[in-house]
């Protein structure tokens, strides 16, 4: 029988995680709910010296694996592994996994609601009608297949997004790493091209050292003046300052924002702004989404723990 420790979890218990864990015949010990601090997840781990971590958002250092010399995986019970020690499990011999495609129509779906809301005034005028005005002639509203959309980040999500917005008639292109051609329906293009052609700018790039502020001030200011910015990703992709500064100066028409910089406690100067559309990190959210997600994360573990390769790994440990 193998521990597995699940350090933290979104959602309000872990029944599935533990069905799929102690049917296979291991332990699982739960942390908080609440993502613990790099410092806490350190004891929790030298506490139960666990062969498989899952982790949703608390940090998993270096020290945290080394903490657990028989360590197996570290699945991450979602997609980016910004809060995991990639490097450290690679080179004690540890699987790092993840659940890459579980939310793709949720996050587009997500980030469509966005782009809608801004271009139909939804949230804005519900606001004010419940302030007690009514006042249909201050609408200042587009018309969506009028649209350019530039999608930043066009793996499985932006290509779901792509299909949505081609429904809807609008004009879209596409700038990421890789060989990508046009096909007929998506306009392939360099980000800065991207950024001074589009109304609507969707990001869906993964976190990394190198995409750490993507947009700042000066991709902000190259941006189409009236555009509107989307971020459904991660938060530190987009500069908050930059991105304050811009809608000051009314560079920017607004922004939707599922994720930013130093959630879940995101800056009042953003937040508080009537042309910021803001939801806490939910794009990834939906009942069918989030069971599949901890079934999956949980037997990707049993897997490894049987000796089996895993079927999402994102690192190849040494050794192997």
């Amino acid at each position: 029988m193998a521990t597995v420790l699940q350090t933290d979890f979104a959602w309000p218990d872990v029944s599935i995680e533990r069905a799929v864990i102690e049917a296979a015949g291991h332990q699982l010990v739960a942390g908080p709910a609440v993502p613990a601090s790099t410092g806490a997840i350190e004891e929790l781990v030298r506490q139960h010296r666990p062969s498989a971590i899952m982790a949703c958002w608390a940090p998993v250092s270096a020290a945290a694996i080394a903490a657990a010399p028989g360590l197996a995986i570290v699945q991450r019970i979602g997609v980016g592994l910004d809060n995991i020690d990639v490097a450290a499990a690679t080179a004690c011999g540890a699987w790092v996994a993840n659940v890459p495609d579980y939310c793709v129509g949720e996050v587009a779906d997500h980030a469509m609601a966005l782009l809608l809301d801004w271009a139909r005034g939804a949230t804005l005028f519900d606001r004010a009608v419940k302030a007690g005005q009514w006042d249909p002639a201050a609408a200042r509203l587009r018309r969506v297949s009028d649209l350019t959309v530039g999608i930043v980040g066009y793996g499985r999500i932006g290509r779901a997004t792509a299909a949505r917005l081609g429904a809807f008639g609008c004009t879209i292109m596409a700038a990421a790493h890789g060989n990508l051609a046009d096909d007929g329906a998506v306009r392939v293009a360099a980000l800065d091209d991207l950024l001074a052609a589009s109304d609507v700018v969707i990001v869906h790039a993964p976190l990394t050292a190198a995409t750490h502020h993507l947009l700042d001030a000066a991709r902000i200011g190259r941006m189409k003046p009236g555009a509107f910015l989307i971020n459904v990703s991660r938060g530190p992709l987009v500069d908050t300052a930059a991105l304050l500064a811009a809608l000051e100066a009314g560079h920017l028409s607004g922004a939707g924002l599922d994720v930013v910089e130093n959630e879940p406690h995101p800056p009042r100067e953003l937040a508080g702004r009537g042309d910021v559309i803001m939801t806490p990190h939910v794009a990834f959210s939906s009942e069918a989404s989030l069971a599949e997600l901890r079934r999956r994360s949980a037997e990707e573990v049993v897997r490894v723990l049987a000796g089996e390769l895993p079927e999402n790994p994102c690192n190849t440990p040494k050794g192997r």
